[in-house]
């Protein structure tokens, strides 16, 4: 049946049956093809798929990609299987939440300052503004972004405590780095301390581990960048979900666990 309420915290095995009737995991939407195209793509050292981190030639072979992203996501290791469905493990999903509740945990108790942002903004900008609201009332420093910031022909700017790139008047689904860039080097030019913690995905998740901060990012089965980064160490902890299913609310069972999981519900 299918979580009633919002507000409502599923047992893991109510999370997870959620999670693939709602193909956020299980048989997801990203198809076979565009997987692999993907990996391959960054194994081939196109920095667009690396999302602002660097791998030199340390993931030059893309059937080294695809046993991470076998192992971390939950796609065919079948090196055979070209085309067609592809999958997300939803028990490898809830696994990555529980071990990023584990610092939402920490980060609530040492109150740290914690910097939110989104190149999804039409799936997962909920997710974060909801883990935000409840970081600052466990006594957490929300880090606010400094003004006029400016990347990729966009504005980077604020909405409810979580940091997007704007365009025409547009959220902007981007999985470049640079809007992160910019804020890191914003808060540095402000003699403003950088975050302790980001909780973010594509390229801002990316460029933050980069720089040699704690991250926390979701990613898909098609953005091995991520999970790449988790399985070297630069990343603490990569989610795996379809990160734009047919509605946003289909993500609250998942954040409802999370921050249950952290002792902030």
């Amino acid at each position: 049946m299918p979580i009633a309420s919002a507000a409502a915290v599923p047992s893991r095995a109510e999370l997870v049956d959620h999670l693939v009737r709602t193909r956020i995991a299980g048989e997801v939407a990203t198809p076979r093809e565009n997987n692999l195209s993907h990996y391959r793509k960054l194994a081939n050292g196109d920095r667009y798929f690396w999302f602002g981190l660097e791998f030199g030639d340390r993931w030059a072979d893309e059937q080294d990609v695809l046993a991470v992203m076998a192992e971390r996501c939950g796609v065919s290791d079948d090196p055979h299987h070209r085309q067609g469905q592809d999958t997300i493990d939803p028990e490898l999903t809830v696994d990555a939440l529980e071990r990023a509740a584990a610092l939402l945990r920490k980060a609530a108790a040492g109150e740290q300052r914690v910097l939110f942002a989104t190149g999804h903004p039409g799936g997962l900008l909920d997710v974060h503004r909801a883990t935000a609201a409840a970081l600052r009332a466990a006594g957490c420093e929300i880090v606010v972004i400094p003004d006029g910031l400016q990347a990729d022909e966009g504005m980077v700017f604020q909405f409810a405590d979580v940091a997007m790139l704007e365009r025409g008047a547009t959220l902007w689904h981007t999985h470049s780095p640079e809007p992160m860039a910019a804020i890191l080097d914003g808060l540095e030019r402000a003699g403003r301390p950088l975050p302790d913690l980001v909780v973010a995905d594509h390229g801002w998740a990316g460029c933050a581990g980069q720089r040699g901060l704690d991250a926390i990012g979701f990613a898909d089965s098609n953005d091995p960048a991520l999970f790449l980064a988790e399985a070297e160490g630069t990343l603490q902890v990569t989610i795996p979900l379809d990160d734009h299913v047919r509605s946003p609310r289909y993500y609250d069972p998942l954040t409802a666990y999370l921050l249950d999981a952290a002792g902030l519900a």
